[in-house]
């Protein structure tokens, strides 16, 4: 029987990863097929966890968080994180993982340099909490911009200033905001005090320059997108299944 693995989101119409494993899974010669599990809620994850020969699982926005409670375990880095984004089935149980970060570490790597000691985070999603936790890593002191900010170190986006751009030389976008569909928006931020001491990382990957970073290039920062990241964590998410067939 062909083994099923998949994607759980809510929407998934911009998705790499379906396409991506099919391929792969053409090349090695592997029966498998990946599969897109669109849900209204995290509720609706009790039916996909019943599909027969299910092997691994994916989970993005905006269900990093929230499905934690329906797994049997996680692992160190995603209890440190407060995230999962892949899920392995081992022995009838379900146990989740955190590539993201894993995926990040190694995107930044060639670009992070000594005066990145602090950084600026747009948004407080399960996305983010992958990116401080490699960022604290590396030394890096990180704050976040929230729509609602209620702890310490958030700011609402009204708040992003010249004097903390400066002082943030590092900017990495964790938000859905100008992904296709929507590609014509656009997070809130004044990228006219972005200079060429700026490295600019939106986790976007299609587009693949999104508005905030072409106005972040045109300004002479340094971009990167999130498509480098989303092939390195994928990677690793084979490796963690691979492991348990």
């Amino acid at each position: 029987m062909s083994a099923v693995y998949g994607l759980i989101g809510k929407t998934l119409k911009h998705s790499f990863s379906k396409d991506y494993f099919n391929q792969k899974f053409q090349d090695l010669k592997i029966d498998a097929t990946y599969k897109n599990f669109e849900l209204k809620s995290i509720q609706d994850i009790k039916t996909v966890f019943e599909i027969e020969n299910l092997k691994g699982l994916n989970v993005t926005i905006p269900f990093k968080k929230a499905v934690i409670p329906y797994l049997d375990e996680i692992d160190d880095v995603a209890k440190s994180i407060g995230a999962v984004n892949t899920i392995a089935f081992e022995n009838g149980k379900t146990k989740g993982y955190n590539t993201d970060a894993f995926g990040f570490q190694q995107m930044i790597k060639p670009f992070f340099k000594s005066h990145h000691e602090r950084a600026i985070i747009l948004g407080t999603g399960g996305a983010s909490k992958s990116i401080a936790y490699v960022l604290e890593g590396l030394g890096c002191t990180p704050i976040f911009i929230s729509r609602y900010p209620n702890t310490e170190n958030q700011f609402a986006y009204e708040e992003i200033s010249k004097s903390m751009i400066e002082t943030c030389p590092l900017i990495v976008n964790t938000t859905p905001v100008g992904m296709f569909p929507n590609e014509n928006n656009t997070v809130e931020f004044p990228t006219q005090y972005l200079t060429s001491k700026n490295l600019v990382i939106d986790l976007i990957y299609n587009p693949e320059e999104t508005i905030f970073l072409r106005k972040s290039r045109e300004k002479g920062a340094w971009t990167l997108n999130g498509l480098t990241m989303l092939h390195q964590q994928a990677e690793k998410n084979w490796e963690i299944w691979d492991a348990e067939q």
